[in-house]
């Protein structure tokens, strides 16, 4: 119980000290102080400062797309729902100050940590190229290179520091549909 309650505490720490600091300057210290734990707390929990951040972001917006993607994973269903049901709570927790703060952080942290160690189902690409793969006949590469352009642009977007716009995400949705639903690739290329 104690350790659950020492892992919340510097998750709220670190929510707290990201609302005034950019990630690049958090401090692995100043979190275990403002969370009033031992300074080895986050290597304990979290094996690291972007351990800390990757179950941060998992957690506040884990929720927001689990429900409706989980669902849609279990019927047929087209690209331009698949987008929409991305996209949709993004203009809503721009709204919300806090939640848009968790999405700059997303977007930033993810365009300059590349490979992170995902847990949870919706952050992970195998379950993106699989859903795509239902609906579109592509290959594991095409699909998997097709959601790496696709989460760059929104990711990209994400990160600004002007909040979304309603027409951006309509803009947002035309261009993903289109780039993740094109026809198959004519030419066999490596993968990359």
């Amino acid at each position: 119980m104690a350790t659950d309650v020492t892992r919340t505490r510097l998750l709220d720490a670190a929510e707290r000290i990201l609302e005034s600091t950019p990630y690049e300057q958090l401090k692995v210290r100043a979190v275990c102080s403002e969370a009033g734990v031992n300074p080895a707390a986050v290597h304990y929990h979290f094996g690291s400062r972007e351990g800390l951040v990757t179950t941060l972001l998992q957690e506040r917006l884990g929720p927001v797309w689990a429900d409706p993607l989980t669902e849609l994973s279990t019927r047929d269903t087209s690209v331009g729902e698949i987008v929409d049901r991305i996209l949709e709570p993004v203009t809503r927790l721009a709204e919300d100050p806090a939640l848009a703060r968790h999405l700059r952080l997303l977007g930033r942290f993810v365009l300059t940590h590349g490979d992170l160690d995902w847990t949870d189902t919706w952050f992970r690409t195998e379950v993106w190229v699989a859903l795509l793969r239902r609906v579109v006949d592509v290959d594991e590469a095409t699909a998997r290179r097709r959601w790496r352009f696709a989460f760059t642009v929104l990711i990209t977007e994400l990160s600004n520091p002007t909040p979304v716009s309603t027409a951006t995400v309509a803009a947002l949705a035309d261009f993903l549909t289109a780039g993740l639903s094109g026809p198959a690739p004519t030419s066999t290329e490596g993968p990359r």
